[in-house]
């Protein structure tokens, strides 16, 4: 049977079923992106080409702890620790960067971010400082807080992008090989795995603007928007979930915040570690090259993030540069109207939230004017507004 005319029978099929010709309608499902998604697909107006990973396999990175050192190989540092050898380490503490000097045998990467949004400056400084290193990669473009403030998956690409120009245009391009970029991962499944992959289309048309064919270093860590204080188990699952787009998006590295809302323990760290430990070793997830391609609703949807991702980058740069539109509050406004638009989707259910918004549906204690400042990009959690 062909394509047409399987696709043929699952048109009458649901017409049947609904009792319509108009299935479309009633089939067609909203979302804040602007991504156009059908019900059905039995084709790819344009396939996209296997996108591979820097790294060979995907990095599992754990919160550094003495009891882990013979069984975990990639450890995220927030503090000094002596006698680490033959490791993979994030720096995740700028103090911490200045006294380390690695090893021929150690792998070492930067995730301390350079800019500093709240003084709309990049710390030229501390850029120095961090090339000086022989770090694997020395400057992080951290996107995590825009996508925790509520940016759209297509803004966070596109502002990942213009600070990317921006260290370009400073430094010069033999900084692109040089950069690490840290992606927090949200709890839409499906477009998760394709805003990974759009990324990567989009930083290699930047490359090749310089000559180059480069693919990103993506460092991809578990949302924090999506998850609330009361409801432990639940962000257990969604920070799996996300873990998983992550790396059948094609991740270098993935590392699972800690699922507990404002607190930590032994357990909840230990737990959310092993939370990858299962995906790779029991769905083996971590070792493919590019696991979404071929399908044509993930190829479908990453070729418009990827579109939409280069025309707001191409935006930002006419107007200016991702600093210059801080200094003029545009970017925070961007950010802002999505994410009050996304928190109204939250308060009046069409984003569910389990044990949130639904089963059972709590009641709003915090309006949106309190939780969001259109002047500043800042993480809030859906769940504040009824915690």
């Amino acid at each position: 049977m062909s394509n047409s005319e399987t696709f043929s029978n699952w048109e009458n099929l649901v017409k049947k079923q609904l009792k319509t010709e108009d299935i479309y309608t009633i089939l067609k499902k909203e979302n804040l992106e602007g991504i156009d998604v059908k019900p059905f697909y039995n084709s790819v107006e344009k396939s996209t080409p296997n996108l591979p990973k820097v790294e060979e396999s995907t990095h599992l990175v754990a919160n550094y702890h003495e009891s882990l050192e013979d069984d975990v190989f990639a450890f995220l540092l927030n503090e000094n620790v002596e006698n680490l050898v033959g490791k993979t380490v994030f720096v995740n503490n700028k103090d911490l960067a200045e006294h380390i000097s690695p090893q021929d045998e150690d792998q070492y990467f930067s995730l301390i971010d350079v800019f500093d949004e709240k003084n709309i400056e990049i710390n030229d400084q501390l850029v120095k400082e961090l090339l000086a290193k022989d770090f694997k990669r020395n400057i992080c473009v951290d996107i995590s807080l825009h996508q925790n403030a509520g940016a759209a998956i297509y803004q966070q690409l596109g502002i990942a992008l213009a600070k990317t120009k921006e260290l370009i245009e400073i430094y010069g391009e033999e900084i692109i090989n040089k950069l690490i970029f840290r992606i927090a991962v949200g709890g839409n499944y499906f477009f998760e795995m394709a805003k990974i992959r759009a990324f990567k289309l989009v930083f290699n048309q930047l490359s090749k603007e310089y000559d180059l064919d480069h693919i990103p270093y993506i460092f991809a860590e578990t949302s924090l928007r999506n998850k609330a204080i009361s409801d432990n188990e639940n962000n257990l699952i969604r920070s799996t979930l996300e873990l998983a787009s992550a790396m059948i998006g094609g991740a270098d590295a993935v590392y699972s915040n800690n699922y507990l809302v404002g607190k930590s323990t032994d357990n909840s760290e230990e737990i959310s570690f092993k939370q990858q430990i299962v995906l790779a070793y029991e769905s083996i997830i971590n070792v493919f090259e590019d696991g979404s391609n071929g399908s044509y609703y993930i190829e479908n949807i990453t070729n418009q993030i990827a579109e939409k991702s280069w025309k707001l980058f191409v935006e930002i740069e006419e107007n200016g540069g991702y600093l210059e539109l801080l200094k003029q509050g545009i970017i925070q406004k961007k950010i802002y109207d999505q994410a009050v638009e996304e928190q109204k989707w939250v308060e009046e259910g069409k984003i569910k939230l389990i044990g949130v918004n639904l089963y059972p549906k709590l009641e709003v204690k915090k309006s949106i004017e309190e939780l969001y400042n259109p002047k500043e990009i800042k993480a809030v959690r859906w769940a504040e507004m009824f915690e």
